[in-house]
């Protein structure tokens, strides 16, 4: 199932610079883990924004849930999720 997912970050206010500098570091991480897992196959800055653009490739929505949950970024984003169908007009299909 694919999944186009929009982040949108909102830094903690009541954070030290170190302590989300840390948390950052993990998110980086932890994304790269997915991305390696295949789950996570594309992903975009969104110019000028602390936000992104991805696609999720997952077999549920509960393990795409479980993959967003999983970010140590997750409890300071918004997101947005739309299911995504293959185009009867794609060069892909």
């Amino acid at each position: 199932m694919l999944f186009l997912v929009q982040m949108k970050v909102n830094p903690p206010t009541h954070l030290a610079p170190d302590e989300f500098a840390r948390i950052k570091e993990e998110e980086k991480q932890r994304a790269l883990e997915i991305q390696r897992q295949g789950k996570w196959p594309h992903l975009w800055r969104v110019t000028g924004k602390y936000s992104n653009v991805s696609v999720f490739d997952v077999d549920s929505n509960q393990e795409l849930h479980d993959l967003l949950t999983s970010l140590p970024l997750f409890p300071f984003m918004e997101v947005s999720v739309t299911p995504m169908n293959t185009h009867p007009s794609a060069l892909s299909e």
